[in-house]
């Protein structure tokens, strides 16, 4: 392998030129606060994690974790996601706190997969996570907060697709009894929304027509409410018709929260982690064709680290919203350019603190001679890269 030249960077990693970030800063600041509206605070974790709590809890396969060794020899992790992380402090420096608890952050994350297809490799999620409740409220409430937070990001048109794991398994386990191959095999066509390899897979099995037509059914289980209806009628499964009673009951909440019109049942979707137990959901922009946020029920995870607790959250696909949606507009405010010589510099020097002290971004400009003042700001001239770069011109000199 060649040595890599000195301004090359890995595969799937980037840099963020000024505007990126200032846009990337703003859609951060506008989420997180509308979450702490929410009664969300915010938490920080470390970006490396022991690899045999922390990684293994995750859920993310090996072959997508960033995996290290420090000085001792012991394995450590890049964090995949936040979920597991934010467990580890509930069921640790938050042991005490009374149940539920409402926390919200703001991280970069590293899949190692992520640089296939030309996927980036770290990025960025904002998302919440309720931990210690266990109703259908606390579902829709993470739903609501989704559609709240795309809309602070500036997502003007957008759809969330809500499924449920139960129903799927419920569903499964009565067509395919026993067959674990075979249900993982329909659950991955369903998971990269291959219906067609879906329906190939059916076509394969040994199976009644009535077992088919089940399993069939199952795509067709895509709308608004009345799919509840539907899915009720389609299986029998105990599981099953509780998991669609209980998304029905999201839904009446949904309602209430105004937001159902935002929201579509989708009972072919199912999340992407294993750690998901009941309701998952992802969100789609009119722009693109990968969601940019998802979440789910996770009742299961925080027993790993020694406090059982139910919880619910989501996480919004930050870059994603950055890149391809061009909702919000952020104009930073251009630094004021204050130019002076020599023997105004004194004065130069204390207009500028006092313009700091107002919240202005000031750049200092020393001058010898006419030829070296300014005369327009940049933001009439050509822009390069990192665009215009300062704006009014302020003058402090004798010639």
């Amino acid at each position: 392998m060649s040595k890599p030249k000195g301004f090359e960077k890995p595969a799937g990693v980037r840099d963020y030129l000024p505007f990126a970030v200032d846009k990337l800063r703003a859609i951060e600041r506008r989420v997180l606060d509308c979450m702490a509206g929410w009664g969300y605070r915010q938490i920080m974790t470390p970006t490396m994690e022991y690899y045999d709590t922390v990684g293994v809890a995750s859920s993310t396969s090996d072959q997508k974790l960033f995996k290290l060794l420090n000085n001792r020899g012991t394995t450590m992790v890049l964090r995949s996601d936040m979920t597991a992380p934010i467990a580890r402090v509930v069921a640790s420096l938050l042991k005490e706190e009374p149940l539920p608890l409402r926390l919200s952050y703001h991280a970069n994350v590293f899949r190692a997969i992520e640089e296939e297809a030309g996927r980036e490799a770290e990025f960025y999620q904002t998302g919440v996570e309720l931990v210690g409740d266990d109703s259908p409220d606390a579902d829709a409430e993470v739903i609501a907060l989704a559609v709240a937070s795309l809309q602070a990001a500036g997502v003007k048109s957008f759809k969330i697709a809500v499924g449920h794991v139960g129903f799927l398994n419920g569903l499964l386990e009565d067509a395919v009894p026993g067959r674990e191959d075979i249900q993982e095999a329909l659950k991955a066509g369903l998971l990269h929304r291959d219906f067609v390899g879906y329906r190939e897979t059916l076509s394969q099995l040994s199976l009644s027509q009535e077992q088919r037509d089940e399993l069939e059914g199952i795509l067709r289980l895509r709308g608004g409410k009345e799919i509840c209806g539907q899915a009720l009628e389609l299986s029998a499964n105990p599981l099953a018709q509780a998991s669609v009673q209980h998304l029905s009951q999201v839904w009446d909440a949904l309602e209430d929260f105004g937001v159902a019109e935002h929201v579509m049942i989708d009972l072919t979707m199912i999340g992407d982690f294993s750690y998901y137990t009941g309701m998952t959901f992802e969100g789609y922009a009119a722009e693109l064709g990968f969601p940019v946020c998802s979440g789910g029920r996770y009742d299961n995870l925080l027993q790993q680290f020694g406090r059982p607790a139910p919880a619910t959250g989501f996480s919004l696909k930050t870059n994603r919203i950055l890149d391809g949606v061009g909702g919000l507009e952020t104009e930073p405010e251009l630094p004021v350019v204050l130019q002076y010589d020599a023997p105004n510099r004194k004065r130069a020097f204390a207009e500028a603190e006092r313009l700091r002290s107002e919240g202005r971004s000031v750049l200092m400009r020393r001058a010898e001679g006419p030829e070296d003042l300014l005369s327009a700001p940049e933001s009439t001239r050509k822009a390069g890269p990192l665009g215009p770069t300062y704006g009014d011109i302020l003058t402090f000199v004798s010639f």
